[in-house]
């Protein structure tokens, strides 16, 4: 096994920025690289110690995912191989774990979508009758499924603070608000972007939640990335599906009134939890037992879900 890459270190290109688990640099006018390392985050604090293979299961869940509702909308893909734009001293680096994309704009939206009520949609619930403030149905237990999947929109956050859920409204108006002077010449708006990524999210949602059933994994949530290019199309950029942008349930162990175990980064998020810790950077080291069992949940996440060993 190669050692987990917390940082990529790459000189051949001009880095462009580094988030929570992705650093991004440009490959040209027109394509950037994106290299998913295995950092961890954990209420919005990256955490020292990184986790084995989580990079190469991200990218790996992506692809598969970009691959399978490629029919929906366009995606960010080019093909270009990333061994191909960086020196070759590189190359290991982005090796199963980085893709090079095309240049776009992104929405000012993330797209979030809920097929079942749980989380912070479960605690609004609890409170509103509402999540986000779309009504449902009375008497609704944690984990339920919904009658039919939600889109709850929010802002994006910038590195170490938390997205807020907002109206379809109001994310409509960010999007006019960003996006209306590049579409000008284009006739669409901000807005109409808005609810084509709306439509978007849920019919990929939708797929993917039914594909996954047939592999034993419930989607319960999950939250999309839209950008455009020039003549204003969308696309599903970012990265889609994966267990560190979607909550995976085992199928066998769900059951209505309780949270069910997930396949991602709860098992650290548990371990935190008995810790007397503020939630605010710097987070604390993981023990090994924690990276090795979270490692492991990653690929079988990955493995389940496509029939593929990593």
């Amino acid at each position: 096994m190669t050692a987990p890459l917390f940082e990529s270190s790459i000189t051949s290109l001009p880095l462009l920025s580094k988030g929570k688990v992705r650093d991004i640099y440009a490959v040209d006018a027109d394509k950037l690289l994106i290299v998913t390392t295995d950092r961890l985050s954990a209420f919005d604090v990256i955490l020292p110690d990184p986790i084995p293979k989580k990079g190469e299961v991200l990218q790996a869940v992506a692809n598969f995912w970009f691959d399978k509702l490629g029919h929906i909308v366009p995606n960010q893909l080019t093909g270009v191989d990333p061994e191909s734009v960086v020196a070759e001293n590189e190359r290991e680096q982005v090796r199963g774990r980085a893709v090079v994309v095309k240049r776009l704009k992104p929405l000012p939206i993330e797209a979030v979508v809920r097929g079942y009520v749980i989380g912070s949609g479960w605690k609004d619930y609890q409170q509103t009758g509402a999540i986000c403030g779309i009504a449902l149905p009375a008497g609704l237990k944690m984990a339920q499924k919904l009658p039919q999947p939600i889109f709850t929109p929010a802002t994006k956050a910038e590195v170490g603070d938390h997205d807020e859920n907002v109206s379809f409204e109001q994310a409509a108006a960010n999007c006019d608000a960003t996006l209306n002077d590049l579409l000008k010449g284009t006739g669409k708006t901000g807005a109409q972007l808005c609810a084509e990524a709306r439509d978007a999210a849920i019919r990929l949602y939708q797929e993917a939640s039914d594909y996954a059933a047939t592999r034993g994994i419930i989607i319960a949530d999950t939250k999309f990335e839209f950008g455009i290019d020039a003549a204003g199309t969308l696309h599903l950029i970012d990265e889609a599906l994966t267990p560190d942008s979607s909550r995976f349930w085992p199928a066998d162990q769900y059951a209505e009134g309780s949270n069910p175990p997930s396949y991602d980064k709860q098992y650290v998020r548990d371990y935190l939890e008995t810790l007397d810790w503020g939630k605010v950077a710097p987070g604390p080291k993981l023990p090994a037992e924690v990276v090795a069992r979270t490692s492991a949940k990653y690929i079988e996440a990955y493995e389940k879900l496509t029939g593929k060993t990593l």
